[in-house]
């Protein structure tokens, strides 16, 4: 069925088609519409769910924990401040190797105060266990919600579907919603292993010695490694279904690119019109989108851009004090290559707190460094100190 929805509304339709039987959640700008709209579902008894209200995000997360530590497929959402909030139970859900699914718009990290999109929130929980996968369209958000459900139950990993705020949040599109009995054949009812059962009682998350505690985290990592070729299988079956096949990352007129963009999320939309003009050119560019980001596709990507001439990374965030995230990434999946084959790699950071990242900012940023005018490892894009010194220097200081 088609529909006219924002990302928020596609997550709320995602969830619904995966029958998610808890919802525990508490309302933040921008994700506040998600929770809205299932709550709508569930009173009007098109979701049959139950709805947990609760007073913080940390709440939220810990009514998810104990649901689906029962055997229920579980959702909750956030953004930014709501997410720092969770996360010491963010470790926990990974780490109990709980199937929850999250979805995450991303909103820039206070102070100052900004409710608008970057990447910082949800990339300060790499490193907990969760899987994250980054949309760049309402119809891949309501496609990746039920696919996610799909992988966390097959792997036992939370997963996190993440959208930026308000230029997808909020944005009307036109989506082809699946009908319930295909999403039905292609999710089955969940039957957690490890769930709390009166008949078969067990420990869940007890005291660990350091003479096992490795192992825990071994077989986590393991889980994250078979992962990458469950999120391939099941973006194949998708597609089988759907017409639409999801992998870990886009390709976008790579076949004989030198210079390659790398980004994510809605960037990527924006880099497609930059690359069909520069192809008009006769400039060979392309665009690789990452989605799948933990389990990171480092093979995959090594494979993709050796020997390729320039490779130019657009992150929307930053690990300060070194580069951009995505761009650390890259580098280190690229690093084991032969020099002949390694491209050159320049980053640059933009769009931190909202800000627009136009098409003329990708062409300057693939321009600047085909033409070899732009030599920095990475470079901080359309900020003041380069636009107007002296008043750069006031709000800096």
């Amino acid at each position: 069925m088609r529909m006219v929805l924002k990302g928020n509304g596609a997550v709320a339709h995602g969830v619904r088609l995966a029958r998610a039987q808890v919802i525990s959640a508490y309302p933040i700008t921008p994700q506040t519409s998600i929770i809205e709209g299932l709550a709508d579902m569930v009173s009007e008894g098109k979701l049959d769910a139950k709805f947990i209200k609760v007073e913080s995000e940390h709440s939220a997360l810990a009514g998810c924990i104990s649901a689906s530590s029962a055997g229920a497929r579980v959702f909750t959402a956030t953004s930014a401040q709501g997410l720092a909030l969770m996360h010491e139970l963010i470790h926990w859900a990974a780490g109990a190797r709980l199937p929850i699914v999250l979805a995450n718009v991303n909103r820039a990290m206070a102070p100052g105060w900004s409710i608008w999109t970057d990447q910082n929130d949800s990339l300060s929980q790499r490193d907990t266990g969760w899987m994250q996968v980054y949309c760049e369209s309402s119809q891949e958000v309501v496609d990746s919600v039920i696919q996610a459900y799909k992988v966390s139950e097959k792997v036992l990993l939370p997963t996190m579907v993440i959208l930026d705020a308000f230029f997808l949040s909020h944005t009307y599109e036109d989506v082809e919603v699946p009908e319930q009995e295909m999403v039905d054949g292609f999710l089955p009812p969940l039957h957690l292993p490890q769930k709390m059962d009166l008949e078969h009682p067990a420990a869940l998350g007890n005291l660990v010695f350091p003479d096992r505690y490795m192992e825990f985290r071994r077989k986590m990592d393991l889980a994250h490694q078979v992962a990458l070729g469950v999120w391939e299988e099941v973006g194949r079956e998708w597609g089988e279904l759907t017409g639409r096949p999801y992998g870990l990352v886009e390709e976008y007129r790579m076949e004989g690119a030198e210079l390659v963009f790398v980004t994510a999320a809605t960037a990527a939309s924006t880099a497609r019109v930059v690359i069909d003009a520069l192809r008009e050119e006769g400039i060979p560019a392309g665009l690789l989108r990452l989605r799948v980001f933990r389990p990171f596709p480092s093979e995959l990507l090594r494979g993709i851009l050796a020997g390729r001439r320039k490779v130019v990374v657009l992150d929307r965030n930053c690990s300060f004090g070194h580069h951009g995230i995505f761009h650390q990434e890259i580098k280190s999946a690229l690093y084991g290559l032969p020099d002949a084959e390694r491209p050159p790699i320049r980053g640059f950071i933009a769009g931190l707190g909202g800000r627009d990242i136009r098409p003329d900012d990708i062409e300057g940023m693939m321009r600047g460094v085909w033409e070899d005018r732009v030599t920095d490892p990475v470079t901080w894009w359309d900020v003041l100190e380069a636009k107007d010194p002296a008043r750069a220097a006031v709000v800096m200081a």
